[in-house]
């Protein structure tokens, strides 16, 4: 009778073991993957970039060069005695205003022994006293000169341009002038003369500007920086340089428009572009870019075509001017 008994339990023992093999090995055929309900395979996540962007304007660009140099007079004069001997007198001081064929100065000719009338030194033209060479008891020649004299209120700036930039130099050029005086503001000029010939030592040419002087706020020997204006385009689609990308031989930007697949999201859009001039990092483009288009200007440098983006960040565009 026990013998009986212990065959049976043996039996269960053994049919209870079978069934948890056979549990252990139908749960390792269909694992359930991490994250998914009820054993189903979760969708992607599609990645998304964190851009900054901009508008694209329509406006004006402006090519220039830059260079710089003395504001001086526009016409100057020097004034000579016509006879040799010492300054007895000075009617005159720097920065006196003259009168054609006003008295400047007396001149004695006397010599030991020789006594002659004082000769009497003249303004050959109307203007500012802008130089004083000549003093009180100084022993003159008729090669030093008495006084410089300044015509009119007129003002230029005298400035070599090197050779390689000849060909873009021409009358009536616009000139945009700035100087330390006056922070903050510009003064305007343009090209009245131009060098017929190059220096050969220094292979530059002079040009002239004239110097517009509103309020005469503008002195002769003020130091100033001027941007030739070379070249001007009006509208024209312009850009921040940095939204451009050359690779492989083509120049290509991002743009972000709604993706039309979901509409809570924006997406990036490859258009390739013809760029033009490159001035103080605005680009102005040729084709592929419209005004008002947002561009992208940081972040692009891993997109791809269609990639999501999340604008975090909106550039101020460029000015119109």
């Amino acid at each position: 009778m026990k013998k009986i008994i212990h065959n049976e339990l043996t039996e269960v023992a053994l049919i209870t073991l079978m069934i948890a093999v056979g549990m252990m090995l139908l749960s390792g055929c269909s694992p359930k993957k991490p994250g998914s309900a009820g054993g189903e395979a979760a969708a992607p996540e599609v990645p998304v970039f964190a851009v900054n962007t901009t508008t694209a304007v329509e406006g004006q660009i402006r090519d220039y060069l830059p260079l710089s140099g003395d504001i001086a007079a526009g016409s100057t004069v020097d004034t000579y005695s016509d006879a040799a001997g010492k300054v007895s007198r000075l009617y005159v001081s720097v920065g006196s205003r003259v009168a054609r064929n006003q008295a400047i100065a007396e001149i004695d000719p006397s010599r030991p022994g020789m006594t002659y009338i004082e000769s009497v030194v003249r303004a050959p033209i109307a203007g500012t006293i802008v130089a004083l060479p000549a003093e009180v008891g100084a022993t003159i020649s008729q090669a030093v000169p008495i006084a410089r004299i300044a015509g009119g209120t007129a003002l230029e700036i005298r400035l070599n341009v090197a050779e390689r930039f000849i060909s873009k130099m021409a009358m009536g050029l616009p000139c945009e002038i700035t100087l330390d005086a006056w922070p903050g503001e510009v003064f305007r000029g343009s090209i009245t003369e131009i060098a017929p010939t190059v220096d050969p030592s220094s292979r530059t040419m002079e040009v002239r500007v004239n110097v517009e002087n509103p309020g005469s706020r503008l002195k002769a020997g003020m130091f100033a920086k001027v941007r030739i204006i070379t070249e001007r385009k009006d509208n024209i689609v312009k850009i921040p340089a940095s939204a451009m990308i050359q690779r492989f031989g083509e120049s290509y930007l991002f743009t972000v428009e709604n993706d039309p697949k979901d509409a809570n999201f924006k997406i990036a859009r490859r258009q390739i572009v013809t760029p033009g001039i490159l001035i103080d990092g605005v680009l102005e483009i040729q084709q592929g870019l419209k005004a008002g288009d947002e561009v992208i200007v940081r972040g692009q440098s891993l997109l791809e075509d269609g990639a999501r983006v999340n604008v975090i960040d909106r550039v101020t565009p460029l000015s119109a001017n």
